[in-house]
């Protein structure tokens, strides 16, 4: 017979009570990791940034719905010290994508990306929206102007939205960058680059000298950045 007073033995597998469960901010494969008493979260952002629609399950996808509340559960964790934001993305949805970039820019905590493989179009904000930017050497970003598939209308309300949408993209990427406008827009009109579209592939080194990432380096090179800021802070 069940006793309502007895006190239940412990499991030694079951975490002690006044752990915090982690579940909400160890999804999507990244980790929690540390230097001595600060703690880090590393956040992954590959593959394509999905949207409001699904993407086919063939595509390697980040969904905005996930990483949303992860950022918030990070920035107030109190045991997580800062942010490193590791990008190998061909871009996506751009206001899922723009909607991570805000979030990221307006966290209270340090944070650093670093870009590996890619960071193409809408992973540009992404890559700025961070406190530091690194690329590695090897790695590209290509800058072009929104684009869309399937029926549009012929209207020129059309080009109006999509002007729109590209002035936002613009103007977070500026604004948490050091590129300046007239050299932003002439990357995203750049007819010379691209075989089949306008715009601009830029390597690592191009990057940073066009004042949109702020150095090239390594993994060593944002973690010691990362950890360095949160020391100063």
């Amino acid at each position: 017979m069940r006793n309502d007073n007895e006190i239940p033995e412990e499991n030694e597998n079951s975490e002690p009570a006044d752990q915090k469960p982690r579940d909400s901010v160890t999804a999507m494969g990244s980790v929690i990791t540390h230097r001595g008493e600060d703690i880090i979260y590393c956040l992954t952002v590959i593959g394509q940034i999905e949207g409001h629609y699904i993407l086919p399950p063939s595509n390697k996808t980040t969904k905005y719905e996930h990483v949303i509340p992860s950022l918030l559960a990070i920035d107030e964790d109190e045991d997580i010290d800062g942010l490193l934001v590791l990008l190998n993305t061909s871009g996506g949805d751009v206001e899922a994508g723009l909607a991570i970039a805000e979030m990221i820019a307006g966290m209270k905590k340090p944070s650093v990306s670093l870009v590996l493989g890619g960071g193409h179009s809408i992973g540009i904000p992404l890559a700025v929206a961070c406190d530091r930017s690194f690329i590695v050497s090897t790695a590209s970003m290509t800058v072009h102007p929104v684009r869309t598939t399937g029926l549009t209308v012929g209207a020129p309300q059309t080009y109006r939205y999509f002007q729109k949408m590209q002035d936002r993209i613009m103007r977070f990427t500026v604004e948490n960058s050091h590129i300046c406008e007239e050299k932003y827009r002439e990357l995203v009109l750049n007819t010379g680059e691209l075989a089949t579209d306008i715009g601009t592939v830029l390597e690592g080194k191009e990057a940073v000298d066009c004042g949109l990432i702020d150095a090239v380096g390594t993994l060593r090179d944002a973690t010691d950045a990362l950890y360095e800021m949160i020391n100063i802070g």
